[in-house]
């Protein structure tokens, strides 16, 4: 929680100032109680002369940190620093316990000047307990041609906060920050809607391409900030995406970037998420499974966002060629857009994981306990209208090949065809249309198959394009493989998000529209071995405020899907009592379900899809 502690915005802005305190100081000692060091030497803005790392650990004594050893607290005054500085956020504290063993004379720095204040604590007793730190970034635009908008829901009340409310600071193009605010949102299940066009008429702000920081705060239960991001045309304008939110923590990989198809500009939004610059060359990109690494070249300043054209940096690449970004650890989970015939879609990278390796036992689960294993489920619309293209995604970096194969399934949960895409190299290009595999509307599930042999790491992902034959309008969204509806577990999986495995029921979020472009969502039952036959599926609908409107039950066959249309499962007129920002949440207890949400304006083509979250 340090690393999210130091790099909020205010936060880092006191940390640039005791820097140069420290700085000015001359040779430092640092005392480091908590293992730290390497995190707040990283978010330094300034380097500061370091005459030697201290802990209380002896079994850490002896170890290196930053580059040094690690030596004994109690011998801190013979270190000949006449400045100490201990990594903790309570002086008082430190100055007990470190009094004795101080330098004659010597001055004690903490982490206190660094504090956020009282009244943005939501644990105020545990400064780095985790609710403290509930952040995360969005990409946000309102120009003449898009603007963007953020919906979620108050659903920190589920779990007893009382008075939520946002922390909000919008940073523009160049990092400058335009607008800081607060939001309120004590309600019990109230929608929460950040427009980009209505932010920017209240505060008399230009156009803007930038992003914005959140912190939730007041909150219990639940320290992720989930949201939706919309992305629409202005005017003329027929762009129209829905996107998942950000990955709250930087990586130093990401994958699920596409090269681009004929007539395609892609563009990686590229946003420093720190309040330091991230130097030239230090994030390179590079074809999936190659090592011929091209920098960026520009240097960003703090929190700047910069557009990135592949076709200038890669151009020999193409569709289904995928790109792989070296970020450093100095971007959160980006977006990357395509422009084609005018119309722009947004879809989020994914991160690639440094601490996954291959695992055996994968290939020997037994099919008693797991079935067919780990599922990727997606939808699969009407293949007379849609195609729909599956793109496998390596998404560990140790991992060098990818045996899978795609099952498809109607509505009603029979099985069809199946296609083996063979033990794929992590450098491949396959792009399987699944629309001229399966035999009508329903969804597929990627899945390992071991017939030539390969690897599997549990964390199985794959980017799906769906492209519209008769507008030519297209979507695409990526995510990654679980278990589903096992009562046998295996390491964490059947994945639950609010307590231990296995997870065996569902909650979902629906944005609820009462006008184009509408709502939906293809809601599918994945089942790994035999579970119940049918879900035991409530939908219901809230007003803005967070009261229930509307309850309606759904049974959906085992392995099979629906799709579910707020207007139509509720009625319009409903839909505009409830107001804007009315929302669904999909609720069962028998089952986990998957889904995919989205916006679509039937009368003109445009369509958008990403995975649905939870709370």
């Amino acid at each position: 929680m340090a690393y999210k502690a130091l790099t909020h915005p205010l936060a880092a802005e006191q940390l640039a100032s005791l820097a140069d305190d420290l700085r000015n100081a001359g040779p430092i000692a640092i005392y480091d109680p908590h293992d730290m060091v390497e995190t707040v030497m990283a978010l330094l803005p300034t380097p500061v002369t370091v005459a030697g790392i201290y802990t209380h650990d002896s079994l850490k004594v002896g170890q290196m940190r930053a580059g040094m050893v690690l030596q004994p607290v109690v011998d801190l005054a013979q270190g000949g620093a006449g400045t100490v500085w201990a990594l903790d956020f309570n002086h008082a504290v430190m100055q007990g316990r470190l009094s004795g063993l101080l330098p004659a004379g010597g001055v004690l720095h903490t982490l206190e000047p660094v504090r956020l204040p009282r009244h943005m604590l939501s644990v105020a007793h545990d400064y780095l307990h985790r609710l403290n730190f509930a952040t995360n970034l969005a990409f946000f635009r309102d120009t003449a041609a898009l603007s963007t908008r953020l919906v979620t829901a108050n659903y920190w009340t589920r779990y007893g906060a009382r008075a939520v409310r946002l922390w909000l600071r919008l940073f523009d193009q160049d990092g400058h920050a335009l607008q800081t605010w607060d939001y309120d949102v004590p309600g019990d299940g109230q929608a929460i809607i950040i427009d980009s066009a209505e932010i920017r008429s209240r505060f008399g702000l230009p156009e803007f391409t930038g992003q914005l920081f959140i912190h939730a705060q007041g909150i219990a239960g639940h320290d992720v900030v989930k949201y939706a991001l919309e992305t629409r045309g202005q005017g003329a304008n027929a762009s129209l995406s829905v996107t998942h939110d950000a990955n709250a923590w930087p990586a130093n990989r990401y994958a699920n970037l596409p090269a681009p198809a004929a007539g395609e500009d892609v563009v990686l939004w590229v946003q420093n998420s720190h309040d330091l610059p991230v130097p030239s060359g230090s994030m390179t990109l590079n074809r999936m499974g190659q090592d011929a690494h091209v920098p960026i070249m520009p240097e960003l300043a703090p929190y700047q966002t910069m557009a990135v054209h592949m076709r200038d940096i890669l151009p020999g690449l193409s569709w289904p060629e995928q790109i792989e970004f070296r970020a450093g650890g100095h971007v959160v989970r980006s977006r990357y857009e395509i422009t084609q015939h005018g119309r722009t879609r947004i879809a989020h990278l994914n991160v690639q994981r440094a601490d996954l390796q291959p695992d055996p036992g994968i290939a020997r689960l037994d099919p008693r306990f797991f079935g067919r294993g780990y599922l990727l489920p997606f939808p699969v619309p009407d293949p007379a209208r849609y195609r729909t293209l599956l793109l496998p995604s390596p998404m560990a970096e140790s991992l060098t090949s990818l045996p899978v194969r795609v099952d498809c399934f109607d509505a009603e949960g029979t099985a069809g065809p199946s296609r083996f895409m063979g033990c794929l190299p992590r450098d491949h290009a396959a792009v399987l249309d699944v629309s001229a595999l399966a035999t009508g509307s329903g969804h597929g599930e990627l899945l390992y198959d071991f017939r030539d042999g390969g690897q599997a790491d549990g964390w199985l992902h794959a980017l799906i394009r769906y492209e519209d034959r008769q507008t030519g309008h297209a979507s695409e969204t990526s995510f990654g493989s679980h278990i589903f509806n096992t009562v046998m577990t295996y390491k964490g999986e059947p994945q639950s998000y609010v307590g231990p495995p296995p997870g065996l029921s569902t909650r979902l979020f629906l944005t609820a529209a009462a006008s184009e472009p509408f709502s939906f969502c293809r809601l599918i039952y994945p089942a790994s071995a035999t579970w119940r036959p049918h879900s035991d599926t409530s939908l219901y609908l809230h007003a803005a405020d967070g009261t229930v409107m509307a309850h309606e039950k759904i049974a959906i066959p085992m392995s099979g899907s629906r799709e579910i249309w707020p207007h139509r499962v509720f009625g319009l007129p409903v839909l505009a009592r409830a107001g804007e920002g009315a929302y669904v949440i999909i609720r069962d207890t028998t089952c986990r379900l998957f889904g995919y949400h989205g916006r679509m304006a039937e009368g003109e083509g445009r369509f958008s899809v990403d995975h649905m979250f939870g709370f």
